[in-house]
């Protein structure tokens, strides 16, 4: 089962500073069918303008993850950790028992990310933050693991939740399968570019629910640059 969500049926909001689309409901966005996708809780595509942000605020027993698109992120919070966070760069905050955070656009240029949320395996853990880059060089043709809650993914960022997110940089033209386990569900979105997964057409900033798939196999119509989340129900 594939179920395409073109990127004009997202909810969002304009908040000036901040232009959000929601792929789940999120905020002023309630849509009773798009509560979730397996862990997948919140996935928000959030145009940022310069020199602004969001300020500091709480989270409690969720795992978020900031994937870079154009600009960067500097995220400051209460365990004092700092960092910048640029294009094609990935963060993950496990809000644990609490955590205050901010981010923001410190540059002259607009920032776009995806705010992933993930629902961890279990609550009330230590906050922890951590970021690193991932050229894109290293997942041309390929999907790389970006972050993960499995012990083997040693590159990758740690989730606590069984869950994987993963990155892909296409050519037009390549081809890239992808084994999605029993029982398992995924999330894919285009950040840019246009290919066809199982014969469905996705445009870039589309998200596409997958499940009951052995195996899905994408072609890049154009240049492409994929985020996906594997997740358990």
């Amino acid at each position: 089962m594939i179920e395409r969500r073109p990127f004009d049926s997202l909810g969002g909001a304009d908040h000036g500073w901040l232009k959000a689309k929601h792929h789940f409901s999120f905020a002023g966005y309630n849509d009773s069918g798009r509560m979730g996708w397996g862990a997948l809780r919140v996935w928000n595509d959030d145009t940022i303008a310069p020199q602004t942000g969001f300020p500091p605020h709480p989270h409690a027993n969720m795992e978020i993850i900031t994937y870079v698109r154009d600009g960067a992120i500097t995220h400051r919070d209460s365990l004092g950790n700092e960092g910048r966070t640029e294009a094609g760069d990935v963060q993950v905050m496990s809000a644990g028992s609490g955590i205050t955070h901010s981010e923001y656009n410190v540059e002259s240029v607009t920032t776009r990310i995806f705010q992933i949320w993930i629902i961890p395996d279990e609550n009330g853990r230590p906050p922890s933050w951590g970021a690193r880059p991932f050229p894109k060089g290293e997942r041309s043709g390929r999907f790389v693991t970006l972050a993960s809650g499995f012990k083997e993914d040693t590159e990758a960022l740690p989730l606590r939740t069984d869950a994987r997110v993963l990155g892909a940089s296409l050519k037009a033209g390549d081809i890239v399968d992808y084994a999605l386990g029993d029982g398992r569900y995924a999330y894919l979105v285009p950040a840019t570019g246009a290919v066809e997964l199982n014969g469905v057409k996705l445009d870039a900033r589309d998200g596409a629910a997958i499940r009951d798939e052995a195996v899905f196999r994408i072609t890049a119509i154009e240049d492409a640059e994929l985020v996906l989340v594997d997740t358990a129900p």
